[in-house]
């Protein structure tokens, strides 16, 4: 049985950019959910820190999310993310099922 690649990716709003974010985050992850290999795509924000984003991701396999990473949404979505956050780029852990 193939094992599925679970990650989650964490990124800080600019000021003033946390609201962007929440929903440019809604709009993505209902894209995301439609996609054949995507199992889970929760994105939350932190309780005691509104700026920081959290974001949890099931795909089937590594195929299926390979298949996430080519596409043609998330060019724009990963784009304009990158400019609304602190970091250079989301920072991602990769995940190992029990």
């Amino acid at each position: 049985m193939t094992e599925p690649t679970i990650l989650h990716a964490t990124f800080t709003a600019q000021p003033g950019q946390a609201d962007r974010i929440a929903a440019l985050l809604r709009d993505f992850a209902e894209v995301v959910r439609a996609e054949e290999g995507n199992l889970v795509f929760d994105a939350s924000r932190l309780a005691d820190d509104p700026d920081r984003f959290f974001v949890y991701e099931v795909y089937r396999d590594d195929e299926a999310f390979q298949a996430h990473l080519a596409s043609p949404a998330g060019v724009p979505f990963n784009a304009e993310l990158q400019s609304l956050i602190v970091e250079p780029a989301s920072q991602l852990t990769f995940l190992q099922r029990l």
